[in-house]
């Protein structure tokens, strides 16, 4: 097991150069022309996939970095140059990260090398589980999954909504309702492989922010999936259908589902984004206040924006921080018996949102404008506190594991 650090070995830093580098000559320069655009920015994606940041090799070796900490700094070095296109960039990742936390050794080598593809023919993958009535409220679902025994097939019915890369994903992985008197206990996940018939993409939504990001509804009309894309396997299912029903005649233990398991492992990474946002952000603003001058001298000397600053570099420090600890305690395996996930994903995307509107603030009426960018990087940090659980969800499972209370 490694041992908590906030160093960097030098291999790491020499990563970190590297994506910051790709931020800075490839992402940031394409940043507003894709925002204004709102499409997926495939050129800088396949230049992304040219020098190897958008591949699986890269990934898994992040991923499975024993420090924990190749995962976020990859992330807030790709959305310090800009949320929309690292979104496009790392979306797939989602979905790549709901396989490797409930699928088989198989299915892992099977499906999510065809997530990325390769650099001359560049793959997506789209992870879907909100729908229209079940966000927060996973109980809700109503995407239907029936087992057709005479066929091994899985049959899915429902309407998806909120997905990254939705319908325009050659792999899609979708949560669906197996067993509904088990509410959100009785939900799976499943590959819907490439060119599967019944599956479409709904509305594309215009969005306030990271709109270089694609974000769509994912249609699926009597999909039929093979049951080798039940992600575990329909023997690891049924166990688990079975504890579940169990524990639901004693009024036991909750048990998580598939979805909450992906996004557990997903919120540290979040967090990391909106690490990076706030710190780009922030350079902008100590970058502007050094150098513009109001009644003869840097607006930095006066302490009203001077003692903002101070805040905001705190604060980015401190979400990287609970980031950090999150994620070296999950890749060590240790348990989050205070939602230290939750929290790390909970203040980082806080963070971000303050940190930008002090940035706007600070640059006064330049902020407001799209000459500069931390009115796009104020657009962009929306979103933290609202995908992949909102704050108020991360602050009732934080509530909930202090307390061991049923908080509603």
């Amino acid at each position: 097991m490694a041992e908590f650090t906030m160093e960097l070995n030098d291999e790491q830093k020499e990563v970190r150069d590297w994506l910051h580098g790709f931020a800075a000559d490839v992402i940031r320069p394409a940043a507003a022309e894709w925002d204004e655009r709102e499409e997926t920015p495939w050129p800088v994606i396949q230049e992304a996939a040219k020098v190897g940041i958008y591949s699986l090799d890269f990934y898994a070796q992040q991923y499975f970095d024993q420090t924990g900490l190749g995962i976020p700094m990859t992330m807030e070095e790709l959305f310090w140059g800009d949320a929309g296109i690292a979104l496009s960039i790392v979306g797939t990742g989602l979905a790549a990260v709901g396989v490797l936390a409930n699928g088989t050794e198989e299915q892992i080598g099977t499906w999510v090398p065809q997530m990325y593809g390769d650099a001359n023919d560049v793959k997506l993958a789209a992870f879907c589980s909100s729908e229209p009535d079940a966000g927060s409220d996973v109980a809700s679902m109503r995407t239907r999954a029936i087992y057709d025994e005479a066929k091994d097939e899985w049959v899915i019915n429902g309407t998806k909504t909120w997905a990254t890369n939705g319908g325009i994903a050659n792999v899609h992985v979708v949560v669906a309702v197996v067993d509904p008197e088990l509410g959100s206990k009785g939900h799976a996940s499943f590959i819907v492989p490439p060119n599967t018939p019944g599956l479409s993409q709904g509305q594309k939504f215009k969005k306030h922010g990271i709109r270089a990001s694609h974000t769509a509804e994912v249609i699926l009309d009597n999909v039929r999936v093979p049951g080798s894309c039940l992600l575990g396997g329909k023997e690891k299912l049924d166990e688990r259908l079975a504890r579940a029903r169990e524990r639901a005649k004693k009024g036991g233990e909750r048990v998580k589902n598939a979805a909450m398991a992906t996004f557990e492992a997903s919120r540290p990474a979040v967090g990391a984004m909106a690490v990076g946002t706030a710190r780009a952000a922030y350079e902008v603003a100590l970058d502007y206040a050094t150098t513009r001058e109001q009644f003869g001298r840097p607006i930095i000397d006066n302490q009203g924006v001077a003692f903002q600053l101070a805040d905001m570099r705190t604060q980015v420090d401190a979400a990287r921080l609970l980031v950090w600890r999150a994620s070296w305690m999950a890749i060590n395996g240790k348990p989050f018996t205070a939602a230290e996930g939750s929290m790390s994903k909970l203040f980082a995307s806080e963070t971000a949102k303050k940190v930008t509107a002090q940035a706007i603030q600070i640059l006064g009426g330049n902020g407001y404008t799209r000459e500069y960018p931390v009115e796009r990087m104020h657009r962009d940090s929306a979103i933290y506190t609202i995908f992949e659980g909102t704050s108020e969800i991360q602050r009732l499972v934080i509530a909930r594991t202090l307390s061991g209370m049923s908080i509603r």
